[in-house]
């Protein structure tokens, strides 16, 4: 593992969205409080090989460390995208196009911040999800992406986002998680983690979703005990686009997510805020966004 040095702050964000012009505009005054400051990017950067790099070069020439953890965006195969990779493919180049900027993915160590709060492992995870978080009354995955159907709630993932050489992207998911679980039980153990995925490693986040069909794309069971098997100091996620802190277990979720500007629009915080996770400002509690800011009809995060 690589250590990191100094003071600084750990700080995150997700769902950058820069396809907006209004976002892409957030991502050009970003800055660090200082040249000691990492970011955690969880992901929903952008759907284009080229806006994916344009942000994580900026990013990375201002930041100590950029640590990225891949969303459903950045894995679709969008048809505005000339790069026309699939699946496992699209993500080992977006991997082989971050160790060129320098930031770190899943695949990589796992960097340790040495910073105020500190000494803790950042570990950028790659799970997906299952259709595990089913809705009321759904036993199946086919249950529940029928009943999906009838609401009109259904994620874009189901046409964009491609699971080559896998079967399914449940069967990916699959993969995914028995490989990270092996990795993160390799760590010390008692070296605090913080976890940097683009869906929460529990479900209690998403029952907020004014659209509760939507959680079907939002995660796994297969992580639901992790905050607690695993040493995990903050749960950093994003998806969602409901910004806010929870705690569960004692363990703190932080939810960094920008989302549309149609969403930020509508909140009292300033759009595009950094949200610091180490040395922490939060008690337990639960603030951020009202219950209900959810999902369109169109499922299209």
């Amino acid at each position: 593992m690589e250590s990191g040095a100094g003071a600084g702050q750990l700080l995150a964000i997700s769902d950058l969205h820069i396809s907006y012009p209004e976002n892409r505009a957030l991502v050009e005054e970003m800055r660090p409080t200082s040249d000691e400051d990492w970011l955690l990017v969880a992901g929903d950067i952008a759907e284009t090989v080229a806006d994916i790099r344009w942000t994580l070069e900026k990013l990375s020439a201002r930041f100590r460390k950029v640590v990225w953890a891949p969303g459903n965006h950045e894995l679709w195969t969008h048809p505005k995208d000339p790069v026309t990779l699939r699946g496992v493919a699209r993500y080992d180049h977006l991997v082989e196009l971050c160790r060129e900027l320098g930031v770190v993915t899943p695949e990589d160590p796992y960097p340790v911040w040495q910073g105020p709060g500190g000494p803790v492992a950042v570990a950028p995870l790659f799970l997906l999800y299952d259709y595990s978080y089913l809705p009321p009354g759904c036993a199946t995955k086919a249950e529940g992406l029928a009943y999906a159907e009838s609401t009109g709630i259904v994620c874009n993932d189901e046409y964009l986002l491609h699971p080559d050489p896998y079967p399914s992207r449940d069967a990916w998911c699959r993969a995914r998680v028995a490989e990270t679980e092996r990795r993160l039980a390799e760590l010390p153990a008692d070296l605090p983690v913080v976890p940097v995925n683009h869906y929460p490693l529990h479900r209690h986040p998403t029952e907020v979703l004014w659209h509760p069909e939507f959680a079907m794309w939002c995660g796994t069971l297969l992580t639901a005990d992790w905050h607690r098997r695993f040493p995990v100091a903050t749960m950093v996620y994003g998806h969602l686009h409901i910004p806010r802190t929870t705690w569960h277990d004692g363990v703190r979720f932080e939810e960094v997510s920008v989302g549309y500007p149609r969403e930020w629009r509508k909140r009292p915080d300033p759009p595009g805020r950094l949200r610091r996770i180490l040395p922490m400002e939060v008690e337990p509690g639960d603030r951020g966004a009202a219950p209900g800011v959810g999902r369109g009809r169109g499922g299209t995060r």
